[in-house]
């Protein structure tokens, strides 16, 4: 007989704008279906969500199977802050509209059904993956698939403060729109001990191999290997760095001049234009101002799923 979970499902009410707002109801209705015992996490903002959370992991570690996110990368920041360091494994049913965690761990992305089942099997071979840490003057937190503290982190920064258009269009149309106005930065970098200064366009630290809605900026990046890779572009013109955002997407970039990437454990960034203003943004989530230390925790997390 089929082994019973106790599953604590959180859904975020919002994901992908709303285009997967029954995506909770069927994913509930596929567990029970399976025989599974569901508890449904739900509520009406983010904070409210992690606090529903927070007290499910703390007060049920010892009955709880595993805790199920239902979203995109915000859901998963959630889930790993949660779980981190704990026994008790993650599952993910991608329904945002990046998903790039879900990339990263080989899920299902736009096939809730196919993602229900790899999280069940997941169960018979739970994987042990690496997650990154940063922390600033004012905050620590895990990350899944990247940090970004360059023109990746001011795009990001001008296309929350829309409300429209929605989806991936937004964050394509703040590139367009940044990119009139973006400089090179300078920065300082503590990378494994050693100092440097450099100017940069973009400067990411990824545990996996995309972010931004599937540009894969690190595709030979891996979830468990102890090591993050840390993502350069040097300073080129506009045109040259519009002309290389399609070919990210297909990996293609990584051997553009101006691209470098290296694998790292551990790595300081610390803007030198303290008027730039550029904020830290940790799997698409505002962390804060940079300077920001980041490293990796090998087995930080354990994950149910493909």
């Amino acid at each position: 007989m089929a082994k019973v979970f106790q599953i604590a499902v959180a859904v975020n009410p919002r994901a992908a704008f709303g285009a997967n707002s029954d995506a909770g109801a069927r994913v509930v209705g596929l567990l029970e279906a399976a025989g599974h015992q569901v508890r449904l996490l739900q509520a009406g903002s983010y904070p409210e969500l992690a606090a529903q959370v927070s007290s499910a992991v703390q007060g049920d570690r010892a009955g709880l199977d595993a805790l199920l996110m239902i979203g995109g990368d915000g859901m998963v920041h959630l889930g790993i802050n949660a779980l981190a360091g704990s026994t008790v494994p993650l599952g993910l049913i991608p329904a945002g509209t990046g998903n790039d965690a879900a990339r990263s761990w080989g899920l299902p992305v736009g096939d809730l059904p196919a993602a229900v089942a790899a999280f069940l099997a997941g169960a018979q071979r739970p994987r042990t993956v690496d997650l990154g840490r940063v922390r600033n003057a004012d905050s620590a937190e895990y990350f899944a698939a990247a940090l970004s503290a360059g023109f990746d982190a001011v795009v990001n920064e001008r296309a929350n403060a829309w409300s429209w258009p929605k989806g991936r269009s937004r964050y394509n149309l703040a590139i367009l729109r940044e990119l009139a106005v973006f400089r090179p930065l300078r920065y300082r970098l503590e990378v494994d001990g050693a100092a440097e200064e450099l100017e940069a366009m973009l400067v990411a630290v990824a545990n996996g191999q995309s972010f931004g809605g599937g540009m894969k900026i690190t595709p030979e990046a891996r979830i468990d290997d102890g090591e993050l890779d840390l993502f350069v572009v040097a300073p080129v013109s506009r045109w040259k760095l519009l002309t290389l955002f399609p070919k990210v997407f297909q990996g293609k970039h990584v051997d553009h001049p101006a691209v470098s990437i290296r694998r790292v454990r551990s790595v300081r960034i610390e803007l030198l234009d303290r008027k730039a203003g550029v904020a830290g943004y940790s799997d698409g989530e505002r962390l804060g101002a940079l300077p920001v230390q980041v490293e990796i925790v090998p087995g930080a997390l354990t994950l149910w799923g493909q």
